[in-house]
């Protein structure tokens, strides 16, 4: 099994919502195989049209199998509701895990 990053980035548009999502999610994505490798306040737009967001957290997981146990867990659909009712502008992107860049350069 390949690790791999779950890059999330987002708008905090209900505090509430989202610190009830916090308070609980750290220690399901740790259950699940996950752990957060970097949390971020977006600072400024250097290169590239993307519509900033304020928050970047960054989530090495062991496999994508495990982040899918994570995001499909029934026993976690209330978790996952306060962070779609806490955030806006969410994206969340898997990358794969390399070594290096050579199989993106071959």
């Amino acid at each position: 099994m390949s690790r791999v990053y779950a890059l999330n980035l987002f708008d905090v548009s209900n505090k509430d919502e989202y610190l009830a999502y916090a308070r609980r999610s750290a220690k399901e994505v740790q259950a699940h195989g996950g752990t957060v490798v970097a949390l971020g306040k977006f600072q400024a737009s250097v290169v590239g049209t993307i519509e900033p967001r304020k928050v970047l957290i960054l989530v090495e997981w062991e496999s994508r199998e495990a982040f899918d146990s994570y995001r499909n867990d029934p026993a976690l659909s209330d978790l996952h509701a306060h962070r779609v009712s806490g955030t806006s502008g969410y994206i969340w992107h898997l990358f794969e895990r390399l070594d290096d860049l050579r199989p993106i350069l071959k």
